[in-house]
């Protein structure tokens, strides 16, 4: 079903090793309301959408946070690739070395692993469409928090990139939710009681 395209959404070239950073990016990539939770709740709530339209937003959304997984990814490879033991000490990435090394591990910034927990799939589209308007905006000022704490230009603009990334889905799920909203108003059939006639 998918083509994927063997480079990043948006590109990724970090150049000075910033552990604390990665520390603190990584929340994108395996926290609550990070890249991954967000492509598996919309590529399995796609499922009970009542619309063709709501199911293609879905499916197209969770594909792009796949996307965005690999971007966040990248950065956190990037951030710790070049870092010294001493600076994996310092940024207190060490307890995430011991288990990891340097590879990228779905955690979020306090160091609490991924669980499915953070995926909400109800079933009812207009419950489902709410949560995902919510999980973007969510998202959107997790990365502006981010940005708060980044100084490095090669951080700050992807990390910009994505919170653009989030306003457009939060629009777009509300698209969604106006079109199955309408969908099943229109499929509601009222029955006029007439009195009865003595």
């Amino acid at each position: 079903m998918w083509i994927y395209e063997k480079k990043l959404e948006y590109p990724i070239k970090i150049k000075n090793p910033d552990p604390a950073m990665a520390k603190v990016i990584i929340t994108q990539y395996g926290g609550p309301d990070g890249e991954l939770a967000a492509s598996l709740r919309y590529l399995s709530q796609r499922f009970s959408m009542v619309t063709p339209q709501a199911r293609a937003i879905l499916n197209d959304i969770g594909t792009e946070e796949l996307a965005h997984l690999e971007m966040i990814g990248s950065m956190v490879k990037q951030l710790t690739k070049n870092a010294t033991i001493e600076q994996i000490k310092e940024a207190g990435l060490d307890a995430y070395y011991a288990d990891h090394d340097k590879g990228v591990y779905p955690v979020s910034a306090a160091g609490v692993p991924f669980t499915a927990a953070y995926i909400a799939v109800k079933g009812d589209p207009v419950a489902d469409l709410t949560e995902d308007m919510a999980a973007e905006q969510k998202a959107r000022a997790t990365y502006e928090w981010l940005i708060n704490l980044a100084d490095d230009p090669d951080v700050l603009d992807p990390l910009r990139f994505l919170r653009e990334r989030e306003v457009v889905h939060f629009q777009r799920f509300g698209e969604a939710l106006r079109i199955v909203q309408d969908f099943l108003a229109s499929q509601k059939i009222f029955a006029v009681v007439m009195p009865e006639v003595h």
